[in-house]
């Protein structure tokens, strides 16, 4: 497992590529908050966004995981600790109040680029006017 690596993995990338070419700017594998011992692929501290590119192994992609055929209770239970932690870390970050934007790994980096966009736009929109209420 050592030869996986946990940041800067192609797709995260080409997502951080395709935002940077947007004008955005950010902190590549940091932690939002700093008592949270997680760190989240692109942190965009001014908009409070904390964007996750998960891998469709690690993370059990209901599109594209499948089971492997060896030590199967080994894996079962690995990948089951990441989505329990992926949801952990989401509903923590969320009560800090950011924003947690989670892709595949197989979406298209630019329109992935394109949904950060909007939430950094939403977000300083909102700081802008406070009396903006999001549903």
């Amino acid at each position: 497992m050592q030869g996986n690596r946990s940041r800067d993995t192609k797709p995260e990338l080409a997502v951080r590529s395709a935002v940077h070419r947007r004008g955005l700017r950010f902190r590549v594998s940091a932690r939002p908050q700093p008592e949270l011992p997680r760190t989240a692929d692109l942190v965009l501290r001014k908009s409070r966004i904390a964007v996750f590119v998960d891998g469709c192994y690690w993370h059990a992609c209901p599109e594209h995981y499948t089971q492997p055929a060896t030590n199967r209770e080994y894996w079962a239970d690995k990948i089951a600790r990441n989505v329990e932690r992926d949801a952990e870390t989401t509903a923590y970050l969320r009560r800090a109040g950011w924003t947690v934007l989670r892709f595949w790994e197989h979406e298209d980096p630019e329109s992935v680029a394109d949904r950060v966009q909007i939430s950094v736009r939403a977000a300083l929109q909102k700081e802008a006017d406070p009396g903006i209420v999001s549903g």
